[in-house]
């Protein structure tokens, strides 16, 4: 499990940071993208901390700077690789609170499997808005990834 996600990891490392480099180099960031980007950044950071058992210092929706958006990227996936490298167990159950309160449990492989998974999700509607925008639209689908 440990290489599995280990790849799916590195596989969001790299499209991540192809967006980051991407918005760097634009004048203007599309602002739907910005919220988009955010969102995935925080997803990533909140449940790395859910599973770690800390509060998280992001909060979902809360907007980034695009100047900020390697720095927080470069600490989730290191959290997230720290979480992976020391797990012996992904089936581990994991209580934790919600954004609106409630108490859910989950296993560590299904809570680190959703981040790849929005993270995709939402890597998709980015290059919708960058191709609504007039902007050329990353390909960071996983089988492009692997060529």
């Amino acid at each position: 499990m440990k290489v599995f996600f280990n790849q799916l990891f590195d596989y969001n490392f790299y499209c991540n940071k192809k967006i980051i480099e991407a918005s760097t180099a634009l004048n203007v960031v599309p602002q739907n993208s910005i919220a988009l980007f955010s969102d995935i950044l925080n997803m990533h950071h909140i449940y790395n901390e859910r599973i770690a058992k800390r509060e998280p210092k992001y909060t979902f929706g809360q907007l980034h700077e695009v100047s900020t958006w390697g720095d927080i990227h470069y600490e989730n996936q290191r959290n997230s690789f720290d979480i992976t490298s020391e797990s012996e167990d992904f089936e581990k159950r994991i209580d934790y609170e919600d954004s609106k309160g409630q108490l859910l449990i989950h296993t560590m492989q299904d809570m680190l499997f959703h981040i790849i998974n929005e993270s995709t999700h939402y890597r998709a509607l980015i290059d919708m808005d960058f191709k609504a925008n007039g902007l050329e639209p990353l390909r960071t689908n996983y089988i492009t990834y692997k060529h």
